[in-house]
């Protein structure tokens, strides 16, 4: 029986310098992601569209949330940290699956950290909350 599911707990994101096309570098302290892909809107309204609102897709965003434990020393920690401290970018894959499994796909560029903030609850571990912004679209990854 094959599975027609995607589980969370198999999705991966990878991280390398930015600029770098293939990111190898397995983000493991990462939980909770969630990506956002949007359009902007341009209002293409005729009078020949007999009454009706037309819209047409613009620019495209990509943003990743996720939660990491608050890790120093963890290299993808630190990527990240260092992305956010010096206003500067981080390639990343946010992916559905490894990056050679076959079904994979996702998003791979340069992201802007534009949220790095600090949890600490009494009776848990010690998070991070990261909000990447796509800064520099590399290729939308499928693996066959």
């Amino acid at each position: 029986m094959s599975q027609t599911f995607l589980l969370g707990m198999n999705a991966k994101i990878y991280h390398d310098v930015a600029g770098t096309a293939s990111p190898a570098n397995e983000m493991g302290n990462v939980r909770d992601v969630s990506l956002t892909l949007e359009a902007g809107e341009a209002d293409v309204t005729t009078r020949a569209n007999q009454g009706w609102r037309a819209t047409a897709p613009t620019l495209r965003e990509c943003t990743a949330e996720f939660e990491m434990l608050w890790q120093p020393g963890d290299a993808g920690f630190e990527a990240v940290k260092t992305a956010f401290l010096t206003a500067g970018t981080i390639a990343l894959a946010v992916l559905t699956g490894a990056t050679g499994a076959s079904g994979t796909e996702g998003p791979i560029g340069d992201f802007s950290i534009t949220n790095f903030s600090r949890s600490e609850p009494l009776e848990e571990g010690v998070t991070v909350s990261v909000t990447a912004k796509l800064a520099r679209f590399e290729q939308w990854l499928e693996v066959a």
